[in-house]
């Protein structure tokens, strides 16, 4: 209960504490009027309102909190309408987040008198709305009016969120307010090895999941058929593996990890993708040559709308070549970001094509569902499995904030430029949107900085920013570029955009990782058989050492 604030004044919780305590003591609590009702507060003041999208109501998420600290969640004043409250914070680290999400009715909610504040947002594409206002001697009603400042599916793109932990019956509700376009609650998730999804799941269903897409709104969209895997214990004892996801599959999976070949071969031939979740996971590194995954979560779900917490957890695991951003504290967020950037940046250097994804985990960490999100561009309409193609092709990009559209040579991320010619230059070229301006644009080549775009930003009638470039990139050999951006943020937090690759293939000039690259990939394995030695069962050890010897066969190419 001490996760949540607010919970102390909430009748239930006081009661349930209290009869702990006579419990304890071994007395019997009274049936009724128990415990005594808390001093009476002021007279209470109704707030009504609705939200609006030029003029016609829209779902959306809220914030509303008194001068005093304290939150509130209204409530939906329609029978066919819905209120969502979340309550989550991490107290050592300042990440809090208390919001309702709101359908698209009217809400209203009791006060006591006094000064609040109500923040309105929805999703990426609009802008937030700050509202102040006192309650004094009248009920107040108020009309909110939230703007869109770009309308991305206009321009082809659709959002998605490849990681939701909300039950499935919220989940409607949520990807409206948020504005997502598809969203992949996780139906199943299993964490201890001793069983299956099936039999140890720790999703609330409350019925069979069906392989179908579930029609929330025009353009918004369930598949609700998506597992993750994320082991704690093995053999009874607390023993940490892994977390994968694995979204589109056609079946739910009564199969136990480890071993994870099976899993992979299975979800696959039923079309489904692999997401890695996060990279420093122990066994992160070493599935990825062996299930063949598709996905890395360059957004994941330490990645907040509040404060960042989470700068402890896997501190060891970074690389020393990545030089990554610590504090005193251990992790700061640029540093965790760094990390999953430079570790994607070694995984595609050795040839493995994942494709970038963001999965929030919303319902588990202090995160509004989608808000790191990836877009995937639909040429040819918006559909369900047109826009999990495009996922897997790369034709996408994340972020946490800007909008990064861009083209090499006219064509889209995750485009394979094959038969290419050694010294060739190529065009990049695009435009940035964004709430802020941007500090920096980076044009990366092979993980490496090749050009920075810097304070070119232009400022719309709208109120918000548009950045454009273009610029040329020499191919020496087999290699990839990408594309990412930073917004403007006095030092404090971290939102940026990153594109997915492009790839370029030269004959005769195979794409290696750097010898630091390849090191920290194989001492990660060796680190992992080691660990799990006495732990796991041949198989998957024979996995790992399959992995092991994946990543030793890339380092024989490197010249000495």
């Amino acid at each position: 209960g001490g996760h949540f604030l607010d919970t102390w004044r909430r009748p239930e919780y006081q009661r349930r504490f209290a009869q702990g305590i006579l419990w304890t003591v071994g007395m019997q609590p009274p049936k009724e009027d128990f415990p005594s009702p808390l001093a009476a507060e002021q007279p209470l003041l109704r707030l009504t309102g609705k939200i609006v999208e030029q003029g016609q109501p829209v779902a959306a998420r809220v914030y509303l909190q008194g001068d005093s600290g304290r939150w509130f969640f209204p409530k939906s004043t329609a029978a066919e309408g819905t209120a969502i409250p979340f309550q989550r914070e991490r107290p050592e680290t300042g990440s809090v987040e208390m919001h309702t999400t709101l359908s698209a009715h009217p809400f209203t909610i009791e006060l006591p008198r006094g000064k609040y504040t109500l923040t309105v947002e929805r999703g990426k594409e609009y802008l937030p709305l700050v509202k102040q206002f006192t309650l004094d001697q009248e009920p107040l009603d108020l009309t909110l009016e939230i703007s869109r400042w770009i309308d991305m599916k206009s321009r082809g793109w659709y959002s998605g969120d490849t990681h939701i932990h909300h039950d499935l019956a919220n989940v409607p509700n949520l990807i409206m307010a948020e504005d997502i376009n598809v969203a992949f609650p996780l139906s199943y998730w299993v964490t201890t090895a001793d069983t299956d999804p099936i039999r140890g799941n720790r999703s609330k269903l409350t019925g069979p999941v069906k392989p179908e897409v579930i029609k929330v709104a025009e353009n918004h969209l369930i598949y609700p058929l998506n597992t993750e895997y994320e082991i704690f214990s093995v053999g009874g004892k607390q023993h940490t593996l892994v977390a994968f996801l694995l979204i589109g599959h056609k079946t739910p999976l009564d199969v136990k990890a480890p071993s994870v070949i099976p899993i992979a071969e299975r979800v696959h031939r039923e079309g489904g993708l692999i997401d890695l979740e996060k990279h420093s996971w122990p066994w992160s590194v070493a599935i990825v040559p062996t299930m063949k995954v598709d996905l890395f979560e360059l957004a994941n779900n330490h990645i907040w709308r509040t404060e960042f917490g989470f700068p402890q957890w896997t501190l060891a695991a970074g690389g020393d070549y990545m030089h990554l951003e610590k504090d005193s504290r251990g992790f700061t967020e640029w540093g965790w970001i760094d990390f999953g950037f430079q570790t994607y940046y070694a995984l595609l250097n050795c040839g493995y094509r994942l494709q970038p994804t963001a999965g929030t985990a919303a319902g588990v960490h202090p995160v509004p569902l989608g808000f790191g999100r990836v877009y995937v561009h639909q040429k040819d309409g918006f559909s369900y499995e047109k826009w999990l193609k495009g996922l897997q092709a790369g034709q996408s990009f994340v972020s946490t904030g800007p909008m990064l559209e861009v083209k090499v040579n006219d064509h889209l991320p995750g485009h394979v430029f094959a038969d290419f010619k050694q010294g060739t230059v190529c065009g990049v070229k695009g435009i940035v949107s964004s709430a802020a301006p941007l500090s920096q644009l980076e044009i990366l080549v092979n993980g490496k900085i090749a050009s920075v775009v810097k304070g070119q930003s232009q400022k719309t009638s709208a109120g918000t920013y548009e950045t454009t470039f273009e610029s040329p990139v020499k191919i020496e050999g087999s290699s990839w570029i990408a594309v990412r951006c930073f917004e403007q943020n006095a030092g404090r937090r971290n939102r940026f955009a990153h594109t997915a690759p492009w790839h370029f293939e030269v004959a005769g000039h195979p794409l290696l990782p750097r010898q630091e690259e390849i090191d920290y990939l194989r001492l990660r394995c060796r680190e992992e058989i080691e660990r799990n030695r006495s732990v796991l069962g041949p198989e998957a050890m024979k996995e790992y050492e399959q992995a092991l010897a994946a990543y030793e066969e890339i380092a024989k190419r490197l010249k000495p």
